[in-house]
């Protein structure tokens, strides 16, 4: 669907909704806990922790890069939204429903304008061009034919007939899925053929395959900015009004999910793998320990145990479940751990509750700050970025932008191994500001003050140069993590059986 196709949709109304700000202790503290949800189950629709940028993605059916505009926290803070409606109802006019839940809730105004974006150009090169005029009779259009071989690698074969340079470029993409710009000059209708080294079509190229393919042809494509339509938002509102009069009545929370059946085994082969949905609502949890399983179900942080744990759960074998989800239930990481949450009750009878107790907690202090004026034009956020390996090193670059100390501070359990509960904001630095933080994420792996590479000022660092996020914190920003005792939210295990029920 396009922009204009979007925009051009009449009102259309969710028979009654819920809509509320996401509480941030549900999702500051676990990096990549993104939102989930969009699907009709039933005659209920939900998205849970949905940014601004995902609400409106979704009811425009637009790309995120093909947003522009908008305060600095279009993609921070997050919402929930729970309506009514007929079952059944198509996707196409529960996106015009949510278009108009955004304009009378938020008071969400865009508009359908042009603007340069990241892309690549297409222009003639030095040789020779290698293009047929094509004959006006035949038919116009690009299609893929027969893959290829050469020299062992495999080509996509791309046949173009009677089409423009207009036309090719609608159809081709740059490297990463990027829009093209015709730049050649190149008047009338041609015949041509792609060879595209495998994994790069002509409709979603994702490497230099294209490139390679382009230049064959006496052409080249070259790193630009392209005129796209987008998406401009023009005003929202940081708060949603008011819920009307009935929806606590109407839209009850729904009950906690259950597995339909479930299997727990003792572990086979040890080869351990992580939860995982598939496709039909099957689970699996492949030699897990059950501890790991209690703290992915009750979402803690790698940091963080619970009390009451019994001695012989740290010698428990490690088991695997296999177990089929209801086919109207969503698979999202929240319902999974869910019905994890409530199978460990089922079959091991395990019992729990949440205390209050003083607890050793992270306080970020300001020490020598290190830290740039954000450019007001930007989103707030921080973005974890995978370097690529360095001998036994794992790199992780953080990326913030017009970010506050108190955000910064939010999110730090998040990203720091051993932080076990929300970080307090003692810097007492206003504004908003941009940075960047590299640090090896296995320098904490044995735990709190682990693989930290020296005294930060006026000794060198570590030779290995693996640095904690603790330690690069202090190093790269000036900023330092100081523990205080204060009240923090703990789980206790009241009874938890040794061995589970029978299958």
């Amino acid at each position: 669907m396009s922009l204009a196709t979007a925009l051009a949709g009449f009102a259309q109304t969710f028979d009654i909704a819920d809509v509320h700000v996401s509480p941030r202790s549900n999702w500051v503290k676990t990096f990549g806990h993104g939102w989930d949800g969009g699907m009709l189950a039933g005659n209920r629709y939900e998205l849970r922790r949905a940014t601004m940028l995902d609400l409106i993605r979704t009811a425009y059916k637009v790309d995120a890069d093909k947003i522009f505009g908008g305060p600095s926290w279009l993609d921070y803070d997050k919402f929930e939204v729970a309506a009514k409606t007929k079952p059944g109802t198509r996707p196409e006019t529960l996106r015009l429903m949510l278009q108009t839940l955004l304009t009378d809730r938020f008071h969400l105004v865009v508009k359908i304008e042009t603007q340069p974006v990241p892309g690549y150009v297409l222009s003639k090169g030095k040789g020779e061009l290698k293009l047929k005029a094509a004959d006006a009779a035949g038919s116009s259009g690009c299609h893929e034919v027969k893959p290829g071989f050469d020299a062992g690698k495999m080509y996509s074969n791309v046949e173009c007939r009677n089409v423009t340079m207009e036309a090719l470029v609608a159809t081709i993409r740059g490297p990463g899925g990027l829009p093209v710009a015709d730049s050649t000059g190149l008047d009338g209708d041609w015949d041509l053929d792609l060879h595209i080294a495998a994994g790069n079509v002509a409709a979603g190229a994702t490497s230099g395959g294209i490139i390679d393919a382009i230049e064959r042809l006496g052409l080249k494509m070259e790193p630009g900015k392209v005129p796209q339509p987008v998406l401009s938002v023009e005003s929202v509102d940081e708060q949603p009004s008011e819920n009307p009069p009935g929806v606590a009545a109407a839209l009850p929370p729904l009950p906690a999910p259950k597995f339909e059946v479930a299997s727990i085994r003792p572990c086979e082969d040890n080869v351990s793998s992580l939860p995982l949905s598939a496709p039909g609502g099957r689970y699996t949890a492949t030699c897990m320990g059950l501890a790991s399983l209690i703290g992915r179900a009750w979402n803690l942080t790698g940091a963080v145990q619970p009390l009451g744990v019994p001695k012989w759960l740290g010698s428990a074998p490690n088991i695997t479940i296999v177990a089929k989800a209801p086919a109207d239930v969503a698979a999202d990481f929240d319902t999974l751990n869910a019905m994890l949450r409530g199978l460990l009750a089922d079959r091991y009878g395990m019992k729990v509750h949440y205390e209050d107790l003083p607890e050793d907690a992270d306080t970020l202090v300001a020490v020598k700050p290190k830290l740039t004026k954000a450019d007001p034009t930007g989103r707030t956020g921080c973005a974890r970025q995978v370097q690529p390996r360095q001998g036994d090193a794992l790199p992780v670059r953080v990326v913030c932008r017009d970010i506050t100390m108190a955000q910064f501070a939010e999110q730090l359990e998040a990203y720091g191994f051993g932080i076990r509960y929300p970080v307090l904001d003692g810097t007492g630095i206003d504004g908003a500001w941009d940075f960047t933080i590299d640090f090896d994420s296995r320098a904490n792996f044995g735990g709190r003050g682990s693989g930290t590479s020296g005294a930060v000022d006026g000794v060198a660092p570590d030779p290995s140069g693996s640095v904690s996020f603790e330690d690069a914190i202090q190093r790269q920003l000036g900023l330092k993590l100081e523990v205080h005792k204060r009240l923090g939210t703990v789980l206790v295990i009241d009874h938890l059986e040794e061995k589970p029920t029978e299958n």
